[in-house]
């Protein structure tokens, strides 16, 4: 698990069939060894700018969406309600 910072939404004209109907939102990762942003299912609506815990739990986002065939990796697992000093 990591903590990240949602930095927008992501808009797919063509993915996955198991996305369909999906919010993907993309998430840039605080303290984290990569420094690239990740696109992450989100079910619990963050917005641009919310800190959130983010899982890359493929196995649980593949249940989450209903397809095992899903190239889904990571998914929101939190928000977090009062950050403290997770960002320099």
């Amino acid at each position: 698990m990591l903590i990240g910072r949602v930095i927008g939404h992501a808009t797919a004209t063509v993915k996955h069939r198991s996305l369909g109907g999906e919010r993907l939102v993309a998430v840039q990762p605080l303290r984290s060894l990569t420094t690239d942003p990740l696109l992450v299912l989100d079910r619990l609506g963050a917005a641009p700018g919310d800190l959130v815990v983010i899982t890359s739990d493929g196995k649980g986002a593949r249940e989450m969406v209903g397809d095992e065939t899903s190239p889904a990796r990571w998914s929101i697992a939190g928000l977090v309600d009062e950050p403290r000093e997770l960002e320099p």
